[in-house]
C-alpha cells in the first residue's frame, strides 16, 4: 500500500509539473500579460508657459519650439479673472513664436495658472494631401481594420485611420514631407481595454502646406527614430511598429487628422494615397503594397 500511495505522489508531481512546463509555452506563445496601466503619462511635446504678477499686473509669456501652430487654454479658480481669459482662450501661437500677454487690474490672483493645449491652427484652410503608405517600397501588408468600423475607429478622432499588420519592430516610414511635432516612444505595453488607450506609443508629423497632421500609432518601446524638431521626408524611416496602447495585435495605426473645436483638438478625415487610392474603400483583409 505504501508502495501504491508513493507511486501516486510522484504521478501526481510529474504531472504537476507538465502543466506547469505547458502554462509556460502557452504564455510565451501567446503573450500572457498581467501588466497594470503604466502610472506615468507621457506627452507628446512641450512648450514654454511662464507667468508673473507684480502691482495688479498678470504677464505672462509663451514659447512654441514647434514647426506647427499651437492653441493655449488658460485657467485660474477665480470666476472674474477666468472671465477674462475665456475671451482670450485659446490663444495662437505661431509655428517656432513667442507670444507675451499683459492683463491690467487685475486685484485678485491667487498666485496659480494652469494650462492646456492642442496642435493645430482653426485660422488657417486646410488642403488635401495624397499621401504614401507608411512603410518601405516593394513592401506589401494587409488591412487589419478599415474606416469606421467598430473596436477603434468609430469616434471623431479615428473614424478614417487604418490599421496595417505591421509587425513588432517593422519598420514604418513617413507618409509625407514634413516636422516631427509629437513623439512618445517610453511605454512598453499594451491592453485591450479603454483604459490602455492614452497609453500608445506614437509619432505626429505636421505636413505644413495641407495644414494636416499623420499620426503612427502603437509603436514598440523606444521605437521612434526621429525627434521633435526634425524635418522628414516621404519614405524617410522614422519609427518602429509594435503593439503599445489600447491593442490586441502588434500593427500599425495610421491616421490623418485636422485641427478641431474638441476635446482631442484634432479631427480624422478620409485619406488619399499615391496612386489613386482612397482609405475608405480599404477593407479589412485587403492587401496593399508600395
Amino acid at each position: 500500500m505504501e508502495n501504491l500511495f508513493r507511486k501516486l505522489r510522484n504521478y501526481g508531481s510529474i504531472n504537476y509539473v507538465r502543466i506547469l512546463v505547458v502554462s509556460v509555452l502557452i504564455c510565451f506563445s501567446y503573450g500572457c500579460r498581467t501588466t497594470k496601466v503604466p502610472t506615468e503619462k507621457y506627452s507628446q511635446y512641450d512648450y514654454h508657459r511662464s507667468f508673473h504678477y507684480s502691482d495688479d499686473h498678470l504677464n505672462l509669456e509663451f514659447k512654441n519650439p514647434l514647426h506647427a501652430p499651437l492653441r493655449v487654454w488658460i485657467f485660474n479658480s477665480n470666476k472674474d479673472l477666468q472671465t477674462i481669459l475665456n475671451e482670450i482662450n485659446p490663444i495662437e501661437i505661431e509655428a517656432g513664436k513667442d507670444t507675451s500677454l499683459v492683463f491690467n487690474n487685475v486685484t485678485e490672483f491667487d498666485g496659480q495658472l494652469s494650462f492646456s493645449s492642442r496642435i493645430g491652427s482653426l485660422s488657417r484652410e486646410v488642403y488635401p494631401v495624397k499621401l504614401a503608405f507608411p512603410f518601405p517600397e516593394n513592401r506589401e501588408y494587409r488591412v487589419l481594420q478599415g474606416n469606421n468600423t467598430n473596436f477603434t475607429h468609430n469616434t471623431d478622432w479615428s473614424r478614417h485611420a487604418i490599421d496595417f499588420d505591421l509587425k513588432t519592430n517593422d519598420t514604418i516610414t513617413s507618409s509625407s514631407n514634413g516636422y516631427v511635432v509629437g513623439v512618445v516612444d517610453g511605454y512598453k505595453f499594451g491592453g485591450k481595454g479603454e483604459e490602455w488607450k492614452p497609453y500608445a506609443n506614437y509619432i505626429t508629423i505636421y505636413e505644413p502646406h495641407s495644414g494636416v497632421f499623420i499620426q503612427y500609432v502603437h509603436l514598440v518601446h523606444k521605437g521612434s527614430l526621429v525627434n521633435i524638431g526634425d524635418k522628414v521626408k516621404t519614405g524617410q524611416p522614422i519609427a518602429l511598429s509594435g503593439n503599445t496602447g489600447q491593442s490586441t495585435t502588434e500593427h500599425l495605426h495610421f491616421n490623418c487628422l485636422i485641427p478641431d473645436n474638441s476635446e482631442d483638438g484634432l479631427w480624422s478625415v478620409p485619406i488619399e494615397f499615391v496612386g489613386g487610392i482612397y482609405g475608405e474603400d480599404l477593407r479589412a483583409g485587403d492587401i496593399v503594397k508600395r
